[in-house]
């Protein structure tokens, strides 16, 4: 299947992944068993955030903490479609992320996956909206969070992607 994105600038000249295609839909819920299948494809794969040349990588953990995350399951709607849809363009999320911060490890759960602490990036990306007739009208534009671990190697892995909040000043067309 080909990915039908591309990385744009908005009218302040931010970078923002273009999502053309809505694959996971649901009313109240996307499906996310399926949100969590298509993720796998990405396990094993290295990516480079341009902004600090720092390498993320997609270990075995991320697509079922995509899925079952405490942020997923209290995310409901839009915003849940959203996240779902995201997935698409995970590699190209984490390109154009800017990191905004590092804390330390504060739960045990974690203690042996995140030693080193946390990095969260600001992401953000663009769904379409389409018309009766699946016409594209416009975009609405997503400001998301990445969640990245730093294990005991020092090495950065992408644990989640939280607080998908729409852009409600942006309405992005191509």
């Amino acid at each position: 299947m080909k990915k039908e994105l591309v990385i744009a600038l908005d009218a302040k000249g931010r970078k923002v992944v273009v999502i053309n295609e809505i694959l996971f839909k649901g009313k109240r819920n996307p499906p996310w068993d399926k949100v969590e299948q298509y993720l796998k494809r990405y396990i094993g794969k290295v990516i480079t955030v341009a902004d600090t040349g720092e390498e993320i990588y997609i270990g075995p953990d991320f697509p079922d903490e995509y899925r079952g995350s405490e942020d997923t399951i209290k995310t409901r709607g839009p915003y849940a479609r959203a996240k779902a849809n995201a997935a698409q363009g995970i590699e190209e999320l984490i390109t154009i992320a800017r990191k905004t911060s590092e804390t330390e490890n504060l739960k045990d759960k974690n203690s042996k996956k995140a030693r080193y602490g946390w990095y969260r990036y600001l992401t953000r990306f663009a769904l379409p909206v389409v018309n009766e007739t699946n016409t594209i009208t416009h975009y609405n534009v997503y400001l998301a969070t990445l969640i990245v671990r730093k294990d005991y190697k020092k090495k950065l892995y992408l644990y989640d992607v939280v607080h998908v909040k729409k852009e409600s000043s942006f309405n992005f067309i191509l």
